[in-house]
């Protein structure tokens, strides 16, 4: 809504850019309602992760916007390249859910939530465009939230981008700070696989499949994810608000988890440059688990010549990806995940009875 001008501050000496809304445009009262809406949407939030606005005014009839410049490219044409690196797209969900965080406790769901309103900079992700973002006094207990204003749509009537709309969003239900996390579920998930969680050949089969089915698993698209990684996912885009993370910060905390799991692999390279051997707590646990089936396999009978012992390392120039262990169902071999020192991930199995593991992929 609205077209967006690069400037210069003269007074201030700054970059910043000026959204407008044209005199044409501010004939319809709803257009105009909602560029009213968005000022005052953003100027009640200050944020790391939400686009500031600096200004606002009207000049011979046109209304405008003064807000924050920002440099990079929106989350939709980065997208257009392929899927993001785990690391990257778990630390632009964590800063967007800050954001959202933010919005709700203001009382203001965004509603329009998609990767053309997010920009990615070199300060991390920015949350764009409040145009249909609604007062929700209910959901905060913060003394600067905005107040209800008259509404610009009612219910039964469907408002936002129809590829992540949330299921009480394409019947034109009542919407709430869970409508926002349903759309950041299938943002996330667009980021770490490249493709919408969501699709069809047209929008009624894009909206019936929001409303009916469910995406498949994230770990079956992308088989190295984190398996918490599936939970998270499953239960944003759970079709029922109460099934859903109940708020943003919850949605945050649990892939601020994930995400930390994720770096402590990355950190494993290069802390065994210095150890013969690495001695983080998973290691110790897989180590073990195989002890207790070698046991299980190999226990000494009364005529056995000798206690038979087992252990597990990883291969040469590898380190373990934590968790990702399986034992076959004849307990005869095991397959597991290994970080090289370049970052890769790679596949292995090894016989409970031989000395090294075979690499797959």
């Amino acid at each position: 809504m609205g077209e967006v001008y690069r400037a210069r501050d003269t007074r201030l000496e700054r970059t910043v850019a000026i959204k407008v809304l044209s005199s044409e445009l501010t004939q319809t009262p709803t257009l105009k309602a909602r560029f009213e809406r968005e000022a005052r949407a953003i100027s009640s939030l200050s944020h790391p992760h939400i686009c500031h606005l600096y200004d606002v005014g009207e000049q011979e009839g046109t209304q405008y916007l003064v807000m924050e410049f920002l440099e990079g490219e929106t989350l939709a044409a980065r997208l257009e390249k392929g899927a993001l690196p785990l690391k990257h797209a778990l630390e632009y969900g964590i800063q967007i859910a800050e954001a959202l965080d933010k919005a709700h406790k203001s009382g203001i769901v965004h509603r329009d939530l998609k990767p053309g309103n997010i920009m990615l900079t070199k300060s991390g992700a920015k949350l764009l465009d409040f145009g249909l973002a609604k007062p929700a006094p209910m959901l905060s207990s913060s003394p600067t939230a905005v107040t209800a204003s008259k509404p610009l749509t009612g219910e039964g009537t469907i408002v936002g981008t129809y590829q992540y709309m949330a299921p009480e969003q394409v019947q034109g239900q009542a919407t709430d700070a869970r409508t926002d996390i349903f759309a950041l579920g299938a943002v996330l998930y667009e980021m770490i696989s490249g493709r919408r969680a969501f699709q069809g050949k047209s929008q009624i089969s894009v909206m019936s499949a929001i409303l009916e089915k469910d995406p498949e698993p994230i770990s079956s698209v992308q088989p190295l994810t984190p398996p918490a990684l599936d939970h998270a996912l499953r239960r944003a885009l759970a079709k029922e608000l109460d099934e859903r993370w109940q708020s943003a910060a919850d949605l945050r905390a649990e892939l601020k988890w994930i995400a930390e799991g994720s770096s402590a692999v990355h950190a494993t390279p290069a802390l065994s440059r210095h150890r013969k051997r690495p001695r983080l707590p998973w290691l110790v646990a897989a180590a073990l688990l195989v002890a207790v089936v070698a046991g299980v396999i190999f226990w000494p009978r009364a005529n056995a010549p000798g206690t038979v012992r087992s252990s597990l390392m990883p291969p040469s120039a590898y380190s373990f990806l934590p968790y990702h262990f399986a034992i076959s169902p004849d307990g005869a071999r095991l397959a597991f995940v290994a970080v090289g020192a370049d970052g890769a991930t790679s596949l292995w199995v090894r016989a409970l009875d031989a000395a090294s593991a075979q690499q797959l992929t």
